[in-house]
């Protein structure tokens, strides 16, 4: 499995992470607010288990490589060698974590390229924690979220020497920019969307700087300010900070990268007047200013300012357009010697919520469904547990990622539903059960605090029961699973992973298609289109719901496949939420295909207005929806 963890850069909000903190102690001290983004450059790993030590191979950003570095998967060994310092003490510190809240074997992970700067302000440390915590997390499906990747990354982090900030593993949410809080212990994360690319220009300022030095000066003015210098510093990373930062997040939603510049200037002259004073030794920084004002850059950007803790580490630059960036990278390389980085925030939103319809009566499967909900059929995972459907389907949601799950049920089986998700066995059967038996119950729990039940009042068709969901989306981007499917990955990444991977390279909607014979795909919606990338990912031109064979010999067939052979959906998307906009226009009209209001003709006008993508799933799908396909589910899902 290979994964990529970017650094990050702090667009704005330096030091209120540790500031909001002292909240804690001093209620008067503001909230800390900042906005963040993941770089472009970061850690490139490939991992694997391993079953019974950490191993990790590095490489350094000048190609230097280090290691292996070995320890025992056994906590007092993994605290000892995180106790130690270094740069091999941030995975032992992370893998602690993991194995103190986890029952996990080990991991080998090598890091074979490091793009990243280090030392620069850009978190390289955080981002190896980000690293071997999503390693784990990927290795042994942990279901942690983006937040609970990050958390598990900053405990481990602050379990070897270093002190670094929570916004640090900020890393964890990749190059969307994200708007953080901090308020004492606690910590809120909402993504950005921007609508249009932004270009920024990250440099290394070739000098010096005292971080520690920095640091302990500014912590010295918390958590009560006995002095003008102090309160300075409570007043920029308080109030000032706070309004910078929600300034400055509204002009991103905006796009208007012409404000974010003037805010950057804004907030390195406030810096200058209320902070730099409390240690001017570090933030007088002369190289910074002399970059942050060198005449021939002026042209092509809206504005600068410093980078993580300031002084002269890092200067960061919003440039005009994408050839401002170049010609600003250019400049200062030549005449100034500082390496750059370019930093884009690309336009587009990350898929966070999934949604399930379970709401359908099952009459292909009648009488069994009589009595209990297809949904809820027993299937057997890969490691021999008995499990219900419904609970596979949610399990490779969250494998991809997904934060938030809604489930479309019948008003009447909802207790049904809750009683696997939210409610604990009565006391006398849980004692019954193995120990592995009752820690499973915990972790049926934890799920259950992500997953939303909605209420389907009327069976009105596949298209009906996916707008029910439209509140709970709301204006984001989705991932939809058939309630009745059930996914096997070739690879690594799950089925839906891959999915949602297409979905943020291509910022379109997509469909999973599988290559299916002749024969069957009257069973299926069908898909068309032109190639993009041969075998993998097509420009779809036309969806078919269920089509005849004759129709799909005419129109449907695509080419370079064989003559039987035609492409259906999967039974998973990533849409954009235009469509419910779409499927409402059908039920308000009373726009019904076979009595029913149906999807695939608003995915048809989706693609004919925004585009769609197929992308030829590297996995299988089982479905249950009749007794020849349940049956066969049964001896082959794993």
């Amino acid at each position: 499995m290979k994964l990529f963890v970017p650094g990050r850069i702090c667009l704005f909000g330096e030091h209120s992470d540790w500031a909001g903190g002292y909240r804690r102690i001093n209620a008067s001290i503001e909230p800390g607010y900042a906005i963040i983004a993941g770089t472009n450059q970061g850690i490139h790993a490939e991992v694997k288990p391993h079953p019974n030590k950490l191993i990790l191979r590095a490489s350094l950003d000048n190609g230097e490589r280090k290691g292996p570095f070995e320890v025992p998967m056994e906590p007092r060994a993994l605290l000892a060698a995180a106790e130690e310092g270094g740069f091999f003490s941030y995975a032992a510190g992370v893998a602690y974590q993991v194995l103190t809240h986890y029952r996990v074997r080990g991991l080998e992970i090598d890091n074979y390229l490091t793009d990243l700067p280090v030392k620069k302000g850009l978190s390289s440390s955080a981002a190896v924690c980000v690293l071997v915590a999503r390693a784990f997390n990927r290795v042994y499906d942990l279901k942690l979220t983006i937040q609970g990747e990050m958390e598990i990354a900053y405990t481990g982090e602050i379990t070897t020497p270093s002190r670094c900030g929570r916004l640090d593993q900020g890393c964890a949410y990749g190059n969307r920019p994200i708007l953080m809080t901090f308020d004492g212990d606690r910590i809120d994360v909402q993504e950005l969307s921007v609508p249009n690319s932004m270009y920024f220009v990250i440099v290394d300022l070739k000098a010096n700087k005292d971080t520690r030095e920095i640091l302990n000066r500014l912590n010295h003015c918390y958590p009560f300010a006995e002095n003008e210098v102090q309160r300075n510093v409570q007043k920029y990373l308080g109030q000032i900070n706070a309004s910078v930062v929600e300034q400055a997040a509204e002009a991103l939603k905006k796009g208007d990268a012409k404000r974010v510049g003037e805010l950057m200037n804004q907030a390195q002259s406030l810096f200058d007047k209320y902070v730099a004073p409390a240690c001017p030794s570090q933030l007088a920084a002369p190289v910074l200013h002399k970059v942050l004002s060198y005449p021939p850059i002026q042209p092509y950007i809206y504005g600068g300012k410093g980078v993580g803790s300031q002084g002269d580490g890092s200067a960061q630059f919003i440039a005009r357009d994408e050839d401002s960036q170049r010609k600003v990278m250019e400049i200062l390389e030549r005449d100034l010697k500082m390496p750059c980085l370019k930093l884009i925030l690309r336009s587009g939103r990350r898929i966070r919520k999934a949604v399930i319809p379970a709401a359908g009566y099952g009459t292909r499967l009648f009488p069994a469904t009589k009595a209990v909900k297809k949904e809820l059929f027993p299937v057997i995972d890969r490691e021999g547990r008995a499990k219900p459907v419904i609970l596979a389907i949610v399990e490779e949601a969250l494998s991809a990622g997904i934060e938030e799950v809604c489930i479309i049920v019948q008003a009447p089986d909802r207790d049904l539903f809750e009683e696997i998700f939210k409610m604990p066995p009565p006391i006398e059967s849980f004692n019954k059960l193995s120990r592995e038996n009752q820690r499973y119950c915990e972790y049926l729990l934890d799920i259950g605090q992500r997953i939303t039940f909605v209420a389907q009042d009327v069976q009105e068709g596949f298209g009906h029961a996916v707008h029910c969901a439209k509140e709970w989306v709301g204006n984001e981007p989705f991932l939809l699973l058939l309630g009745d499917h059930l996914y096997s990955s070739d690879n690594d990444a799950s089925c839906a992973r891959q999915i949602l991977d297409v979905y943020e390279r291509v910022d379109q909607s997509v469909v999973g298609v599988k290559i299916t014979p002749a024969d069957q795909i009257g069973q299926f919606g069908c898909v068309t289109g032109i190639w993009k990338e041969p075998g993998s990912l097509l420009s779809i031109t036309e969806f078919a719901e269920k089509p005849d064979l004759e129709y799909a010999r005419k129109h449907l067939h695509m080419e370079d496949m064989p003559e039987d052979q035609y492409l259906t959906v999967f039974g998973q998307y990533a849409l954009k939420p235009q469509i419910f906009s779409y499927l409402e226009e059908h039920i308000q009209h009373n726009v019904r295909e076979r009595g029913e209001f149906q999807l695939t003709s608003c995915l048809e006008r989706l693609r004919r207005e925004d585009g769609f993508i197929g992308y030829v799933v590297k996995g299988r799908r089982f479905d249950i929806g009749t007794p020849a396909a349940y049956r066969e589910t049964v001896l082959t899902f794993h």
